[in-house]
């Protein structure tokens, strides 16, 4: 909101030259940067030309009292208050909004660059000259006397800077900026950070756009102590550089060709990591032998829990407040199932929240909980598959069989017995976690305290940190909102168990393809428990899809608690993880097609209006 002498000045005439001075708990300094800057600019432009306005950020010091009383007693001085932390650059934003004049500057409060350069900087601007200045302390010849502990990271980030994003510029972070008020209305709308990047971006995007920009040296002096802020320089500015890449100099060339070369490209890049990780002439040898009604059975069967995933998906993103179709969850889901194939460590999963985010605008917090909660529920779905059948192996005396074969007495070699053993502790541990994580989400659903805002300021003293703070605690409050009620608890989770039974019949089904014979009851309970410890086990990323960890746990299981032949086991893992990459591929490559993302902007905003005015199917 804005104070009282503020709104007072608000219809006044237009002035040449607006000054923002981005405060927040300057009650120090904040009364002599005023009255320093109302006497740099009286030294060049007439009176009545200019004004300063104090862009107070939520402070809880005595700077918005100060602020007030200036306005108060000078008419070219105004103030804004926010009850609210708006950021840095919000604050700036905001600002600049309500300035009147049709130069727009800012510096930092702390007077670090000598004002006798207020002069050069306006006038570079305001002549038409420029569309922007911005001081620099990096220009060759002129580089300011820094520490390293502040030299080191700046340089850094200004490299990053001028690679990633192809600026010209040297110092990007300097706070002496101007701006004209025709290009401040023409890049406003684009700039998305409201923080410390917020200046940085509106330079790298004034190139872009081909304003005219000029850098100049100035004379800096290192007020205060500034150190590398762990959530500030990493998670902030450096996801933000990131961010604004990807917009630049990515995005725009996301062409429909481009898509489709990319989905053969991450086709074959899948295809050929099958071969790397399992060995291509155990899969043809035993696809020789399978049975070929049976294996597209198999097939079929996992083909039928994918809709189900999409119901699921729908009904955890409703509960989020978001109403989305089947078919297009089902397609995301196919999308980042196949980048999970093809890059370690479920980076496939960012692919997902940017697909909900770019096509209906679900934020990337809500997104990553949706993901989140579906995980849990996965894992709680499999940790009860494979604890219902253990319990049933321990009742019926065959626990020792078991041991013996994940510790060193069974038939099965010894490369694969270890591997398998790995596979078990890693099934045992993430089975643990999940549990773990499930009592920490309810207990903390129950609780009225917030622990993450806490944790964030232990780590980071800046004021980024409660924007970062901001977006955990969203993610949290999401995930415990996605199962909050019994009734969606229950759905989701039965949903949940009818995937992974889904998943079970596959292996069942190649299983006997490849003419194993067991009792019916004893082929459901070794398949239950070796294709959920399996699943369990390929959580860790060791590699893509989890290639490797999950034969092994799966091998070593139906040999110890069956008598079925290691090399038929062996083959049965390899075949069955094949069946359900190359759905997953295939899936995959046509929900690309499908929901291109480069489609016109037309058709989509057509569609989004079709859907949202069409009642939600169930």
């Amino acid at each position: 909101m804005s104070s009282p002498a503020a709104e007072g000045v608000a219809d006044a005439s237009r002035v040449d030259v607006s000054v923002v001075l981005p405060a927040y708990n300057e009650e120090r300094t904040i009364e002599r940067t005023v009255r320093t800057t109302l006497s740099a600019l009286g030294d060049f432009l007439p009176e009545g030309a200019y004004e300063v306005i104090v862009a107070e950020d939520g402070c809880d010091d005595r700077t918005p009292e100060i602020a007030d009383r200036l306005a108060e007693r000078d008419p070219r001085v105004r103030h804004f208050h926010s009850d609210e932390r708006l950021g840095r650059g919000g604050a700036l934003e905001r600002a600049f909004d309500a300035a009147r004049g049709d130069t727009l500057v800012y510096f930092d409060t702390d007077l670090a660059t000598d004002m006798k350069h207020l002069e050069e900087l306006v006038e570079r601007v305001r002549s038409g000259e420029y569309d922007v200045a911005t001081g620099s302390r990096w220009m060759p010849g002129r580089e300011a006397d820094r520490p390293p502990k502040r030299s080191v990271p700046s340089r850094a980030y200004n490299g990053l800077v001028r690679v990633f994003l192809r600026s010209d510029l040297r110092d990007h972070q300097c706070g002496f900026k101007a701006v004209s008020r025709d290009a401040f209305d023409r890049l406003r709308d684009d700039i998305e950070d409201n923080h410390w990047f917020w200046d940085t971006e509106l330079l790298v995007r004034a190139q872009r756009e081909g304003l005219r920009v000029a850098e100049f040296p100035v004379d800096w002096t290192p007020k205060g102590d500034t150190k590398v802020d762990l959530v500030r320089d990493v998670l902030g500015m450096g996801s933000q550089i990131g961010r604004t890449w990807w917009q630049l100099s990515v995005q725009p060339r996301i062409t429909p060709q481009v898509t489709a070369a990319a989905g053969l490209l991450m086709t074959l890049v899948a295809l050929a990591l099958m071969s790397v990780y399992l060995d291509p002439r155990a899969v043809l040898d035993e696809m020789a032998r399978a049975n070929p009604a049976l294996i597209l059975l198999a097939a079929a069967v996992y083909v039928i829990s994918w809709p189900i995933r999409g119901v699921r998906y729908r009904d955890i993103l409703g509960e989020l407040g978001f109403r989305e179709k089947v078919g297009f969850l089902t397609g995301a889901i196919f999308i980042s199932q196949t980048g999970n194939l093809v890059f370690p460590a479920r980076a496939g999963d960012a692919v997902r929240a940017y697909v909900v985010k770019a096509r209906r605008g679900i934020p990337y917090p809500s997104g990553f909980a949706s993901l989140a909660a579906e995980r849990v529920f996965d894992l709680l779905s499999l940790v009860a598959l494979a604890g219902a059948v253990l319990v049933g192996i321990a009742a019926t005396g065959g626990l020792p069989d078991l041991i013996a074969g994940i510790t060193g007495s069974g038939s099965v070699g010894d490369v694969e017995r270890r591997a398998g053993r790995i596979a078990a502790y890693v099934a045992a541990g993430v089975g643990f976690a999940a549990i773990g994580a499930v009592v920490a989400i309810v207990a903390s659903a129950r609780s009225d305290r917030s622990y993450v805002r806490p944790a964030i300021r232990r780590i980071s003293s800046d004021s980024y940190a409660d924007y970062v703070a901001g977006v955990i605690e969203r993610f949290v409050g999401d995930l415990q909102r996605a199962a909050g009620t019994r009734e969606a608890f229950t759905r989701v989770g039965v949903s949940s168990l009818l995937i992974w039974t889904l998943d079970v019949f596959t292996a069942v089904a190649v299983l006997l393809a490849l003419g194993v014979r067991l009792p019916v009851v004893t082929l459901l309970a070794v398949s239950f428990f070796a294709v959920s410890v399996g699943n369990l086990a390929k959580v860790l990323p060791l590699s893509p899809g989890g290639i490797g960890l999950y034969e092994a746990a799966f091998t070593v299981l139906v040999v110890a608690l069956t008598t079925i032949d290691p090399a038929v086991a062996i083959g049965a893992a390899v075949l069955d993880h094949a069946v359900k990459n190359v759905v997953t591929v295939l899936g995959g490559v046509g929900s690309m097609g499908a929901l291109n993302v480069s489609l016109t902007e037309a058709v989509e905003e057509s569609r989004d209006v079709r859907e949202t005015a069409e009642p939600t199917q169930d």
